[in-house]
């Protein structure tokens, strides 16, 4: 096992966890687009996720939680993946931006900046 072996199953995880929760927020009218699997590929390449783990969070995306990171930068950055993914989507629907707003509450910002942002 090499040294940065040692560091990349939480880095790892904490990219998938993310993918996933932008996949959940794709999957909520239960049907991925041509634009939002093109952005789905593009972050699962950004984020480094191989295709097998492409294919699982597709499958089984609710099975990861929110996992936010400690950084605020970070989380806006999070939040803004998400928010775009909602634009791709076309989302206007009140159960979207609900959606939206728990997962922005677990990103750790707080309800009323989650009622402000989304």
């Amino acid at each position: 096992m090499s040294f940065s072996d040692l560091f990349d199953s939480g880095f790892k995880k904490r990219n998938e966890d993310h993918f996933a929760a932008i996949v959940r927020v794709a999957m909520d009218d239960g049907i991925i687009s041509e634009e939002e699997k093109r952005f789905l590929d593009r972050l699962a390449r950004n984020l480094d996720i191989s295709e097998v783990d492409y294919k699982i969070i597709l499958k089984d995306y609710q099975l990861h939680p929110i996992n936010p990171p400690t950084s605020y930068d970070n989380r806006l950055e999070r939040l803004y993946d998400l928010a775009r993914m909602v634009y791709v989507d076309h989302i206007k629907g009140n159960q979207e931006d609900v959606l939206l707003r728990k997962i922005g509450v677990g990103l750790g910002f707080s309800p009323r900046e989650c009622k402000i942002c989304c």
